[in-house]
């Protein structure tokens, strides 16, 4: 099982920030642990809409942070941790696919896995914020329906010679993209989402699931994933599942356990700091409480 970590960048780091990059991509690969996500969000508000909800609390309101934070876009982000680092995997978690444009995402993933010597993970959601989508100057509605043209645009990029695609809402005419990622047939597409929506949408595209979920949570959501995935001719084993769990549930040994019994492939903890050493002391309670715990399981 790989332990990875979840984490950004907001620019208020101690020193230069390209010297804490480097610093954070030697850290975590010194410590065995195996792969970082980064987040996305390309503006925040002062006043969210509560006509758009946020999905990770009861109420759907979201933390008073998110009006303050600032993230550094994370396929740059990702681009430059390539450069400091051999083995780590690289992901997002998640990029908002329909409100970018999937052509530039695809020139910016292949730069990605070819810097990182295929380490790329595309990790895609379909965001929550409207509002975010109208300062994107994106329709929020069929987002979903966009999604499925824009990763069709983005695999045929990455694939085929000469790409073409016709849909709904993208027409892409034959072209070629070039240089092709190194991961071949393509780096994997892992999506985040727990509805029957976003299992089809695994089913069909998918090499992976990001999810945030207890053990209790995942097993259920994993028996619906089963299901949609036999339609589709395809089981469980086809899918790398990687797991951020949630507050409260059970931690250390324990937690790795229980992922593991559900077949989890990879456990993705929060790491932060604003200084490196701020940044190794959470690295070194990761390694005590879930590298190596999961190195004997």
């Amino acid at each position: 099982m790989r332990i990875s970590i979840a984490t950004f960048f907001d620019g208020n780091q101690t020193g230069p920030l390209n010297d804490h990059v480097a610093g954070v991509a030697r850290a975590l690969e010194e410590r065995g642990i195996g792969g970082v996500w980064l987040s996305e969000h390309v503006v925040s508000f002062d006043h969210y809409d509560p006509a758009f909800p946020y999905p990770y609390t009861e109420d759907g309101v979201p933390p008073a942070f998110l009006s303050k934070l600032g993230i550094l876009d994370p396929m740059t982000t990702l681009g430059a941790l390539a450069m400091h680092s051999t083995t780590l995997r690289l992901g997002t978690g998640v990029v908002i696919l329909p409100q970018r444009n999937p052509v530039y995402f695809a020139k910016e993933g292949a730069a990605v896995d070819l810097l990182s010597n295929g380490r790329f993970i595309a990790g895609l959601g379909l965001g929550w914020s409207g509002q975010e989508f109208v300062a994107t100057g994106t329709p929020f509605g069929k987002r979903g329906a966009r999604m499925h043209d824009y990763l069709q645009v983005v695999r045929s990029l990455w694939e085929d010679d000469v790409s073409h695609y016709e849909g709904e809402f993208y027409s892409l005419p034959e072209c070629i993209m070039l240089p092709k990622p190194v991961q071949k047939p393509h780096p994997p597409f892992y999506f985040g989402g727990e509805s029957s929506a976003a299992f089809r949408r695994i089913a069909k595209f998918g090499q992976g699931w990001y999810t945030v979920q207890s053990p209790v949570g995942l097993k259920a959501h994993l028996a619906l994933l089963a299901d949609i995935l036999a339609e589709h001719g395809r089981s469980l084993d086809d899918i790398a599942i990687a797991v951020a769990p949630e507050p409260g549930g059970p931690s250390g040994e324990g937690m790795i356990e229980a992922y593991a019994a559900l077949g989890v492939n990879e456990i993705v903890l929060p790491c932060f700091g604003n200084s490196l050493d701020a940044f190794r002391k959470q690295a070194d309670d990761i390694v005590r409480d879930a590298v190596r715990p999961a190195s004997i399981v």
